[in-house]
């Protein structure tokens, strides 16, 4: 590969996930049919959260707001390769570069803060179920989802202007299928220790906070599901979180994986694998889960259908 020594760069080039062009087809259409299963099962969500008034409660608000964030996640990161496979253009400009990279990290930062306030939820309707509507009203709902949107937009700036002032590169080539920081930071010259420093101190804080805000609500959630006399009441209570527990699992298995997989030395390939799993697969899996899971999804569902 060419070096390319302190000169700014005007377009990268996207690797894609695989080399092998046997394999091009197959991945499209797994990833084209993974898409619109995690667009189809999102919408439908976020439609019957909009429409059916009994899912009009604090707790479908901010499932309406995951989806929300599903949808975009999905689409912001995995047009790239509808676009490598469509166009067979590999070319992505800076600032289109810098755009999605910094919509990918803003979204991501997002889905940490809702799953989060998801927990808070779940423990006041457990824990506190005759001060549910009182201390989840309206208000409360809407400044912690608009918290959580806005402190994701601001959260993310430092890293993508750290990122845009990078003026050293050994390759064009982006060895990922869209823009993240790890690939990008792989191929400058330039110093990276501003960026790692944000990155291990006001990323890992945050993700940190807001894990611990999330286990310590299902500490108490357990210890008041434990204190239910009946068996009957206790598999009630855990039924209303399952969907919850489940989805937290799976979201932050991948993040954890796909970093594990990084420090650990493992190759890009299957770091991009580990990516898939967390921009494709897992925003399929969130709907699924709380369509499977979840009552009154399924029956907003029934209502609808049968008009």
């Amino acid at each position: 590969m060419s070096s390319i020594n302190q000169t700014t760069i005007e377009d990268f080039l996207f690797k894609g996930i695989s080399d092998v062009p046997d394999l091009q087809v197959l991945i499209f259409l797994l990833v084209l049919l993974i898409y619109l299963i995690s667009l189809g099962g999102n919408l439908t969500i976020l439609l019957l959260v909009c429409c059916d008034r009994h899912l009009h409660t604090p707790m479908y608000f901010f499932l309406a707001n995951l989806s929300i964030i599903d949808i975009s996640s999905s689409t912001t990161t995995l047009h790239s390769i509808f676009d490598l496979f469509t166009t067979h253009n590999h070319m992505v400009s800076t600032s289109a570069c810098m755009t999605q990279l910094y919509m990918f990290c803003t979204l991501l930062s997002n889905e940490f803060s809702i799953l989060a306030i998801m927990s808070y939820d779940r423990y006041v309707a457990i824990c506190r179920p005759l001060h549910y509507h009182t201390v989840m009203s309206r208000r409360l709902c809407g400044l912690l989802a608009s918290l959580s949107w806005g402190f994701g937009f601001i959260e993310e700036i430092p890293p993508i202007v750290l990122i845009s002032r990078f003026t050293c590169y050994i390759s064009k080539d982006i060895d990922h299928y869209f823009c993240d920081i790890l690939p990008i930071r792989d191929i400058t010259c330039s110093d990276t220790v501003p960026l790692d420093l944000y990155i291990l101190i006001a990323g890992n804080l945050h993700i940190f906070l807001l894990l611990s805000l999330t286990i310590t609500s299902y500490i108490f959630i357990i210890s008041c599901i434990l204190r239910i006399s009946s068996s009957t009441g206790r598999r009630k209570a855990f039924y209303t979180c399952s969907s919850h527990i489940m989805v937290v699992v799976l979201f932050y298995s991948s993040i954890l994986l796909q970093y594990v997989g990084t420090v650990s030395g493992k190759k890009m390939g299957s770091n991009k694998i580990l990516s898939l799993l967390n921009t494709a697969v897992v925003p399929m899996m969130n709907p699924l889960i709380y369509s499977l899971k979840n009552k009154d999804v399924k029956s907003a569902l029934q209502r609808k259908l049968k008009f």
